[in-house]
């Protein structure tokens, strides 16, 4: 099967990364949410995120005006009909995600393989509630989705060979390597990230350093690119405290008990970059 068009669900950050990635590389896109206001803001993050490509790509030649027209913004989930292949991004909550999997597979083409963005929610349990339960893949893309040669690719328990192997194709044409990984709560990258990061919070509560100190004995000492703390600002503290809760609720582990001040701040709409502030301030 050729990927000629992608359907993209939701616009959010990693939505925007992965319709940008894709329009880059030849790609035409159907980016699918569920307002006007959410696709007005889609547009105003790809073109951020297109100076910041072209200031840390310099020798890549990418004309913003082609990445937008490869890109149809829509609230249509009918256009994905024409999709050769589906990322889905939504926010990490089970019921919006299995409301949005029975609603696309009664539109996309049978054939066509659903990819899970998701950095928690069980692959197995996307796939019980479509119709091709062997054509679901996890798909966890890093962010800044452009930006990121690797990608995990989670194994549902239905998932087959031959769609593991469509899966690597279809990133290799996006210029990105894989490693497949078992379908366990948080798989491999965020059963580890997501408590680092918790138990980072936790160091900041209990006022056993700022967390701009926790930040940099990571990137001093470990020599990490950024710390937890400004992971977590990036990925979101919302996105964060819905991932601990998912491995909390699935491994019935204490280890896994969100920190307070994780819960506080985001009640507070301290999310990270995307509100200005979370941890450390960005305005």
């Amino acid at each position: 099967m050729e990927f000629t068009t992608a359907g993209v669900v939701g616009a959010g950050v990693m939505g925007v990364g992965v319709a940008q990635n894709l329009a880059q590389t030849g790609h035409r896109v159907v980016l699918v949410d569920v307002n006007d206001e959410v696709l007005d803001r889609a547009r105003a993050e790809l073109r951020t995120s297109l100076r910041a490509f072209a200031l840390f790509n310099r020798e890549a030649a990418v004309d913003p005006a082609d990445v937008f027209d490869r890109i149809e913004f829509t609230t249509d989930y009918e256009l994905l009909a024409k999709a050769d292949f589906v990322v889905e991004n939504v926010t990490e909550d089970w019921n919006i995600k299995k409301e949005v999997y029975e609603r696309i597979d009664r539109i996309v083409r049978p054939e066509v393989i659903f990819a899970v963005n998701t950095s928690a929610i069980s692959i197995t349990r996307v796939g019980s509630v479509t119709s091709r339960p062997e054509r679901v893949v996890g798909m966890h893309f890093m962010n800044p989705v452009p930006m990121k040669p690797m990608v995990e690719v989670i194994r549902g328990y239905h998932t087959t060979d031959a769609t593991i192997d469509t899966a690597r194709r279809f990133l290799a044409e996006l210029g990105k390597d894989c490693v497949v990984v078992q379908d366990v709560p948080g798989f491999v990258s965020n059963r580890v990230l997501m408590l680092t990061i918790n138990e980072a919070v936790f160091l900041v509560q209990d006022g056993v350093a700022p967390a701009a100190d926790v930040d940099r004995i990571f990137k001093t000492c470990f020599d990490h690119k950024m710390g937890p703390l400004e992971t977590a600002d990036l990925i979101g503290l919302d996105t964060i405290l819905k991932s601990v809760e998912v491995l909390y609720e699935s491994f019935n582990d204490d280890k896994y008990r969100p920190a307070p001040l994780l819960k506080k701040m985001v009640a507070a709409g301290l999310l990270g970059r995307k509100s200005g502030e979370g941890f450390h301030k960005y305005r």
